[in-house]
């Protein structure tokens, strides 16, 4: 049997593809029967290892990732369309495919008309579906969430399905059968605290002293250590400096996020953000911050009230 899942969704394929594995025997006979291929692999090689009968186990299994969304030549598709109905019953061949492939893609229509064939896209849920699979996951582990702490989750980390699961198990564990709230998120979720250096320097580029301030307090309220806040400080101008290089370019914000390999969410705030600030104005903040960097060091300032000070000097009309 052979199966195509494709999509750019790898966390919920690579699940499916773990139970789908689970049901095929003892996982040590099946590990000494197993042969992952990557990339544009030879039809002969694949053909080898696809057509090979299973020592000591029930089924072969083959997997091959990123070959049906390579520029696949005519032959070696008539090859692939003719080979794989007489695929032997005992192999199990799964293509793993990081990009959606067409629907009207040969290899796709085959194994949705194939008996031995099966096809399944992942795609990343974004918005209200994406709330609906937060909300299903904390379910599925017999845990709530509320509205609120669900869409903070949407919002502050998107469809990073990998780390969104990692974060949904950290909460559940530390509410302990007790409703997600927004609280536990901001508690437990650095991409929250992330989120919340967002809103910070939104207010210091809108000049908003009152709201930057009050942000600036609430994170000490909290707890959070200033050095940490300074961190996020450094590391947020450091980015905005970047984009708004690549912004005065005439560059938007997708080709700024492929050029720096960031999310498409951090990338459009960072770009709306870096409107309030000549690329001047960042890189003096920049060297600003490396003054308190020293001056903290020597023992001239302490972290708090340098932190103080920089929201106060930023949220001046220049």
């Amino acid at each position: 049997m052979f199966y195509i899942f494709h999509g750019d969704d790898s966390h919920a394929q690579q699940e499916t593809v773990t139970k789908l594995i689970s049901k095929m025997g003892d996982p040590a006979m099946l590990d000494l029967n197993t042969t992952k291929l990557e990339g544009h692999v030879s039809f002969s090689q694949l053909q080898q290892a696809a057509s090979a009968i299973p020592f000591l186990a029930k089924v072969r299994l083959v997997i091959v990732r990123d070959l049906l969304s390579s520029q696949l030549d005519k032959s070696y598709q008539k090859q692939l369309l003719a080979y794989l109905p007489t695929l032997p019953e005992t192999t199990r061949l799964l293509f793993l495919e990081s990009k959606a492939l067409k629907a009207n893609n040969a290899l796709v229509k085959l194994a949705e008309s194939e008996k031995s064939g099966y096809v399944k896209q992942f795609s990343k849920p974004e918005g209200a579906a994406l709330e609906r699979w937060i909300k299903q996951k904390v379910m599925a582990e017999d845990g709530r969430i509320s509205n609120q702490a669900t869409h903070m989750l949407t919002v502050n980390i998107g469809s990073q399905m990998e780390i969104l699961s990692r974060e949904i198990e950290k909460l559940l564990l530390y509410c302990n059968g007790e409703e997600i709230q927004s609280e536990q998120v901001k508690l437990l979720s650095p991409y929250a605290a992330e989120a919340s250096i967002f809103d910070l320097v939104d207010a210091l580029g809108n000049r908003n002293s009152r709201k930057a301030s009050q942000l600036l307090q609430e994170k000490f309220r909290e707890g959070a250590d200033p050095f940490y806040l300074f961190s996020m400080f450094i590391r947020q101008f450091r980015l905005l400096i970047q984009v708004k290089e690549l912004a005065d370019e005439g560059k938007r914000p997708p080709a700024i996020g492929q050029e720096l390999r960031m999310h498409s969410f951090v990338v459009s705030k960072l770009y709306q953000q870096s409107q309030g600030f000549s690329l001047s104005q960042l890189e003096q903040i920049y060297r600003h911050l490396l003054t308190i960097d020293v001056d903290v060091k020597t023992g001239k300032n302490d972290m708090t009230t340098a932190l103080n000070l920089l929201v106060a000097s930023l949220t001046v009309t220049p």
